[in-house]
């Protein structure tokens, strides 16, 4: 069981539900691939709804993208950190594995933010640093300013799959 945690580029936000990238990382990988993505969710809203989804579907793995409300909204990076932070622990507490989306600064052509690939070297965990930036440089790949179309979501699941195999999470 993996559990796809996240605001509304994890729902699938701008397409159908079966489009999301949720939808096709379980297509990819032949696993049950659970959407746990909401729209407009802040890492604050992510930490307190986290403990329950954890007990509810006892996933192996976790795939987590989180972050980007709070930039946009402007919340301090030493707060999104924290709250990630404890998202991991949280994560790893329940014996899942954890594989960390990095969310872009808000700024035109941005990367991620360092935050990530600072909690993914002291966590010890997985991060796929590059696809969410890459892709909202590409207006071909965005439903609207902030998420993405078929073809984006596409591009972020095989980004993923790609990460999980080199991994060895996923055959």
């Amino acid at each position: 069981m993996v559990i796809a945690f996240g605001d509304s580029l994890t729902a699938g936000y701008g397409v159908d539900k079966s489009q999301s990238y949720p939808s096709i990382l379980a297509k990819l990988t032949g696993l049950n691939v659970v959407n746990a993505g909401i729209s407009g969710e802040t890492t604050t809203q992510g930490l307190k709804r986290l403990p329950e989804v954890l007990e509810q579907h006892q996933p192996k793995l976790v795939i987590l993208l989180e972050g980007g409300n709070d930039v946009l909204q402007k919340v301090a990076e030493s707060k999104i950190k924290s709250n990630l932070k404890q998202m991991i622990q949280l994560i790893k507490q329940s014996g899942a594995s954890v594989l960390l989306v990095g969310v872009p600064e808000k700024r035109l052509f941005g990367s991620a933010l360092d935050l990530y690939s600072e909690l993914a070297s002291e966590l010890e965990i997985p991060l796929e640093e590059d696809i969410v930036a890459s892709l909202m440089k590409r207006p071909s790949m965005k439903s609207d300013y902030v998420h993405f179309n078929q073809q984006g979501y596409q591009a972020m699941a095989e980004a993923i799959y790609e990460q999980l195999q080199n991994r060895g999470a996923v055959d």
